[in-house]
């Protein structure tokens, strides 16, 4: 990533050189004729392809080129400095900050006047992701969060309850790690409870009421000794269980996709887990004895960490019109219902449960729910369905920054220090907290430069 913002900063008349490019003038009314790229989406499953048929239908006559896989940030900083851009990207929400303050896509404002795009029925942390210096940037599309997941016949014998796991409270997840692990000269035959780090640590921190970075994006926090706290408590979870490396390696040899998962064979009692595992377990192991919850504050109020994709515009295009107005077609509520109910139809009709869709479109999510969603699910799938919306309406997410990869890398990489046992929390965060902080520092002070 930073060899891509290096390699794009030398370019000049680009919008790549740094600083944020002019608001492209979306015109609603243009004829719209030619072809479009996108880059970073593929149709690969029922709902991609629902969707983009209705974005080929509005488009006409336009022919649209996928670039399908992941985003390849490189090569899409790349083309933009060369000014042979892509059209469109499909990017992780977390991603457009520093693309906006680079210059390297363009804010959407008259494209969302323009296509007539309520913003209102986007979630609040979903379009906060999204905008930077107050310009919306990128148009939300799916939402993740995560779920407590847990295996009941294991809860039972160890006479715990899927609410001792919630993180509400920490003894009691402690407590309930330490009935629950099963180990035989130094093996273990069963995770009593898998905290997921490093990925989760912003969960964890918000449980303990400590957000990573400041509301501006400006000051970093993995210091605060509610962060420290959090990590002491999930790495300990591991370390009663005999350490990462064990927990891992025994976590790492399950058939995790398949009937042969970890929940299905008893050899894991519970973990927080993104939703989407929901639908995996239903169909590879519909009859694993599961329990599910949201995860839960302190306070024990619902919440999730919520991270997903967006489309944004590069800088220098000629197409964008064209680019803004598929964009507003594959996220409008419209859209998203006719995804649902192809995917629900096509469930029943392999005598299997729609579990439902989370979108960053509230308004969506909450049609879908009320018109596909069968009141009469059997457990324990009426309680995941539950728990993935619960979750759902409970989210927080970090704020956009010119410095989103670096300042990921600090915290990621200091939590894996202390999980490969070469440093303790407290001094893994401090040593993240000056090299997050230092990547802030000098991304913001280029950025305020070039608004002078």
């Amino acid at each position: 990533m930073a060899g891509g913002l290096a390699l794009t900063a030398c370019a000049q008349g680009t919008g790549t050189g740094g600083g944020e490019a002019d608001d492209t003038d979306f015109d609603p009314e243009a004829e719209l004729e030619g072809s479009i790229s996108i880059m970073g989406f593929g149709v690969g499953d029922d709902v991609a392809e629902t969707r983009f048929q209705a974005a080929q239908e509005e488009l006409g006559e336009v022919e649209i080129e996928l670039v399908e896989g992941d985003l390849d940030i490189q090569q899409f900083l790349s083309a933009v400095a060369s000014g042979n851009p892509p059209d469109l990207i499909y990017a992780n929400r977390d991603q457009i900050g520093t693309f906006a303050s680079r210059g390297a896509i363009v804010p959407l404002d008259s494209c969302i006047e323009g296509e007539g795009i309520d913003t209102d029925v986007f979630r609040e942390p979903a379009l906060a992701q999204v905008t930077f210096n107050d310009s919306v940037y990128g148009i939300p599309e799916f939402n993740q969060v995560q779920v407590l997941m847990a295996n009941q016949d294991l809860l039972d014998a160890a006479g715990v309850t899927v609410e001792d796991l919630n993180g509400s409270d920490w003894a009691a997840v402690e407590s309930a790690t330490d009935a629950l692990v099963v180990g035989e000269g130094g093996g273990l035959q069963v995770i009593g409870f898998d905290s997921k780090l490093p990925e989760f640590l912003p969960l964890w921190s918000k449980i303990n009421g400590a957000d990573l970075l400041s509301e501006d994006g400006r000051t970093a926090q993995l210091d605060d000794p509610a962060v420290v706290e959090a990590l002491e408590f999930a790495v300990g979870i591991y370390d009663r269980q005999g350490g990462f490396s064990a927990v891992k390696a025994y976590r790492d040899s399950a058939d995790f996709f398949g009937g042969g998962n970890q929940f299905a064979t008893g050899v894991l009692g519970a973990m927080p887990m993104e939703q989407w595992y929901v639908n995996v377990l239903n169909d590879v192991s519909p009859d694993a004895p599961m329990a599910f919850d949201s995860m839960r504050t302190k306070d024990g109020d619902p919440v999730a960490y919520a991270s997903g994709s967006a489309w944004a515009v590069p800088a220098g295009t000629d197409t964008a019109d064209i680019a803004c107005r598929f964009a507003r077609v594959m996220t409008q509520t419209e859209t998203w219902m006719a995804a649902a109910q192809n995917r629900a139809e096509t469930r029943e009709a392999e005598g299997q449960l729609f579990t439902g869709l989370l979108t960053g479109n509230a308004e969506a999510d909450e049609q879908i729910r009320d018109e596909f969603i069968t009141g009469d699910a059997p457990e324990p799938w009426a309680s995941a369905i539950e728990a993935v919306y619960e979750s759902n309406d409970s989210t927080f997410s970090l704020p956009a920054n010119p410095a989103d990869a670096e300042f990921k890398a600090a915290w990621q990489d200091a939590v894996n220090r202390v999980l490969n046992g070469q440093a303790e929390p407290q001094a893994a965060l401090e040593e993240a907290q000056e090299e997050a902080q230092t990547a802030l520092d000098e991304a913001w002070e280029e950025w305020d430069a070039e608004q002078d």
